[in-house]
């Protein structure tokens, strides 16, 4: 079992790795964060494709074509972590390295767009708040990590539910 959550918790978290850090270099440097978000999700439920496809591979090729909910669920969540944790270690090499100022920017783009958008002062205070509010949390590599684990371990551990409430298969009763 712990072969095969390596295996796809790796596969998975390459792929998702990969997509972050070339969306946001590219969004980083063209100083354009529109459909980013989407994009980034999208990329993230693709890659978690790899949750269903670990658990259903050790359901048929280790277990016998039988897998609880609950066992099925704990490979899931467990390869959603792998996943999740190399996208953290992924965005800190990212934001350290190439792109250290990024919130100051991704702050300055929100803001921008809040005006453009003529929202109320009210708003648009509430707005400027709440990206001070990031900024300071990205002051922290702890804040960073905890931040980017929410950003895709609860979409992660969805996935892992949904996949075994899909999956799980018990063992057949003969009747007598």
């Amino acid at each position: 079992m712990k072969k095969n959550i390596l295996v796809f918790g790796l596969l998975s978290g390459l792929i998702v790795s990969v997509a972050m850090s070339v969306s946001m270099v590219l969004c980083y440097n063209k100083n354009s964060y529109s459909g980013n978000m989407v994009l980034g999700y999208t990329m993230m439920l693709l890659a978690f494709v790899f949750v269903f496809v670990g658990i259903k591979n050790y359901r048929d090729k280790f277990n016998g074509g039988l897998i609880s909910f609950g066992n099925a669920f704990k490979i899931g969540g467990l390869i959603a972590l792998i996943a999740s944790t190399m996208y953290v270690i992924a965005w800190l090499i990212v934001y350290y390295n190439f792109i250290p100022d990024f919130m100051e920017k991704y702050s300055a783009h929100v803001i921008n767009q809040a005006k453009e958008a003529k929202v109320s002062q009210a708003e648009l205070n509430k707005q400027i708040a709440q990206m001070n509010s990031f900024k300071e949390i990205y002051k922290s590599p702890l804040g960073i990590i905890l931040m980017t684990y929410l950003e895709i371990l609860p979409l992660g551990l969805i996935v892992a539910l949904i996949s075994s409430l899909i999956l799980k298969r018990k063992e057949m009763k003969l009747a007598a």
